[in-house]
């Protein structure tokens, strides 16, 4: 069984692990020599994304194709690597997951939003990755490939967390009145994806989040009192002071609903609040 992975970072590298140990091959892009020397150490094919010969050489007989890169001012730069070499190599892969995020939604002033409802991207970032959703249904549609979005919200884990912003000295509690984000650990990312490359849909929309939506000073507060650590000061929200991608962050407020991808994926988060994930992170030295 072989994997293809587009954008082999944080998420891309941990889904790859979870497959090898199922004992699949894994292929990925690398855009310079030492990127696909690193690869080539851990036992990855690399293949430049815009050569089109080792793309096609990568893709041959490929189960599963993962889709991580962002999408730019052109598009997603995957389909115009990926479509043309998978086309050359005769390869229709079972599985193709696409990353997207929960930017998609837009604002809802806290209430719950679910995969059918409508796409108000506020951002520049977010109307992109819409664009590239809806480019990514109709390869599907035209070329006869499952391919599955994946919609999700702020990412944590191992190296990755509150708990490292505290130890870096650059922990913030800032407050937004009623304010709300969900959140999802780097496991339950994987766990999510397996269970969709174990029971492939087409054209599948899920939100992978967490169970509790929760306002960002909260998690800083409970990762300080794991970490024995003072609590750092309140910051009143204030748009002047933050960096664009802060703004942006800040200015979306909803709860988002894992509900679908429980019922049709039979997927449970391990993590299902801040407090298990931060908690387990904690546990292995993250």
């Amino acid at each position: 069984m072989r994997l293809f992975v587009f954008g082999l970072g944080y998420v891309g590298a941990a889904f790859s692990r979870a497959l090898r140990a199922r004992g699949w091959e894994i292929a990925a892009t690398a855009r310079d020599a030492d990127q696909a020397d690193r690869l080539r150490a851990q036992g990855i094919t690399p293949a430049h994304p815009d050569d089109r010969e080792a793309m096609a050489a990568a893709l041959q007989g490929v189960n599963a194709v993962l889709v991580t890169a962002p999408p730019g001012p052109d598009g997603c730069p995957a389909l115009e690597s990926l479509v043309p070499a998978l086309a050359q190599a005769r390869a229709f892969p079972d599985w193709i997951g696409y990353l997207s995020t929960t930017g998609v939604y837009g604002d809802y002033d806290g209430r719950w939003v679910f995969e059918t409802a409508p796409l108000k991207a506020q951002s520049v970032e977010g109307a992109r990755r819409v664009g590239a959703e809806r480019d990514w249904r109709e390869v599907g549609r035209g070329m006869g490939l499952t391919v599955t979005t994946f919609r999700l919200p702020g990412i944590y884990g191992p190296g990755r967390s509150a708990l490292d912003r505290l130890r870096a000295g650059e922990g913030r509690r800032i407050v937004k009145p009623d304010q709300v984000f969900s959140r999802i650990h780097l496991d339950d990312i994987v766990s999510g994806l397996l269970a969709s490359l174990d029971r492939p849909k087409a054209g599948g929309v899920y939100n992978l989040v967490d169970d509790a939506p929760a306002p960002p000073q909260d998690v800083m507060e409970h990762a300080a009192h794991l970490l024995g650590v003072p609590v750092p000061p309140d910051l009143p929200f204030n748009e002047l002071g933050m960096s664009p991608a802060t703004r942006r962050f800040y200015a979306e407020n909803k709860r988002v609903s894992n509900a679908l991808a429980k019922a049709e994926l039979g997927w449970r988060p391990a993590y299902p609040t801040y407090r298990e994930g931060l908690a387990a992170i904690l546990r292995v030295g993250g």
